[in-house]
């Protein structure tokens, strides 16, 4: 196994867990008797998901880079947000809508290399610039901002009471 297949295959698979463990969370975020594991385990894969991007050989600024930067840069202020949650207001919806953004980064990604890879997507989208990759990634962008417009009106940082 290659250097490259190697970390494909851990950063894949890295960022397939982070989208499973990221439903969980975002879930979570709207229960008010939830523990926060869900959120930490997801916050954390989503992490090294964007770190593990950093390690492909010839980075080169790309959209992909561009978005793990973006990536890290929304779970930095998911961090600090969380530091400051014990004054709850706006932390909390800073928190919240972090977690959602961080995983609609993660889904966007995984639209665009399943669009890249998968035949049956890739036909009527070989460049990604067609219609039916634009439709498939407005419909979940409108569908993240709903949840992140929720998430920070209603959504809550498990474990975190307000006293």
């Amino acid at each position: 196994m290659t250097y490259l297949s190697a970390i494909t295959a851990v950063h894949t698979f890295i960022r397939l867990a982070a989208i499973v463990a990221g439903v969980f969370a975002v879930v979570d975020l709207f229960r008010p008797a939830a523990r926060g594991t869900a959120v930490r385990v997801f916050l954390w894969l989503a992490f090294l998901t964007s770190a593990t991007g950093f390690l492909f050989p010839g980075l080169m600024l790309t959209p992909a880079v561009i978005v793990g930067i973006i990536a890290l840069l929304v779970l930095a202020a998911v961090a600090w947000a969380a530091r400051r949650l014990h004054r709850l207001g706006p932390y909390q919806a800073v928190f919240a809508s972090g977690v959602v953004a961080s995983l609609y980064l993660l889904v966007f990604v995984g639209i665009a290399q399943a669009f890249q890879k998968v035949p049956l997507l890739h036909a009527p989208a070989p460049t990604g610039g067609e219609l039916p990759f634009a439709v498939a990634q407005a419909v979940v962008l409108f569908a993240f901002i709903a949840i992140g417009l929720a998430a920070a009106r209603r959504g809550r940082m498990p474990g975190i009471r307000p006293a």
